[in-house]
């Protein structure tokens, strides 16, 4: 799917729309720590377009702020990235360059591979006044509309939470869980509720951790020699299994 159709499927109204480029500078001197993530940045980014501030004005969505966070505004970005950049880094770099919210549109023109959409949640600085910081993990997940013909219907912006930006933002984010669950169950359906969302992310980080721990512990049992050792980690392979199976009940 073509980029500017994901743009499109948000259905922003036209106020909110900025159209600016971001110059790398900026990301490298508030995204970047060290040499070699500068180095990513000026490497691996062609471009990064601002598509559009969602503010209180432009969206009709009253903002949060409290002691923990503070949401006045969400970002909508575009990146080109180049054919040999690290993409998740680079990702990761952009949520945490700037200081606000971002759904982040991501692609890789030279390479044979779909859109990404990134979103992670942004809290205060406990460290820095007046300095933001990411808040939890980045959820990243390939966008793929053949497979889903209506996944663009739940991303549009009328379709959100409309209690404030940060509940707004949180329905963005649980969008993108369940196009992950679809990734892996094969079909894509939104969350019950707050609880199962909460659920589904319990899940979806258990099933990384535990399908290492499978692929382990399988190679190891192929080059095992030993008998009683051999059974050990076969007995040991049908514990992960069985919770991987509750894992995945719980998408």
């Amino acid at each position: 799917m073509n980029a500017d159709r994901i743009i499109a499927a948000l259905q922003l109204p036209p106020g909110c729309l900025v159209g600016q480029r971001v110059a790398k500078k900026l990301l490298v001197e508030h995204g970047a720590t060290t040499a070699a993530d500068k180095r990513r940045i000026n490497e691996g980014l062609e471009d990064l377009y601002w598509v559009a501030a969602l503010k209180p004005n432009t969206v009709g969505v009253p903002a949060l702020s409290d002691e923990v966070r503070e949401y006045l505004e969400i970002s909508v970005l575009r990146a080109s990235l180049r054919d040999a950049a690290d993409a998740t880094r680079l990702v990761a770099l952009i949520h945490r360059a700037i200081p606000y919210p971002v759904l982040l549109l991501t692609e890789q023109s030279e390479r044979e591979m779909r859109p990404e959409l990134s979103a992670a949640h942004k809290r205060r600085s406990q460290r820095e006044t007046g300095m933001t910081v990411l808040d939890g993990e980045v959820v990243a997940v390939e966008w793929d509309e053949e497979r889903w013909p209506r996944l663009g219907d739940a991303f549009t912006l009328s379709k959100q939470p409309r209690a404030s930006l940060y509940v707004l933002f949180q329905g963005w984010i649980d969008a993108l869980l369940a196009l992950q669950v679809a990734h892996v169950t094969g079909t894509f359906r939104l969350a019950d509720s707050a609880a199962h969302a909460t659920l589904r992310r319990t899940a979806l980080k258990d099933l990384v951790l535990l399908n290492a721990e499978a692929a382990g512990l399988r190679a190891n049992a192929a080059k095992e020699k030993q008998m009683s050792r051999r059974v050990k980690l076969n007995l040991e392979l049908k514990r992960v299994e069985v919770a991987l199976a509750a894992a995945r009940a719980n998408l």
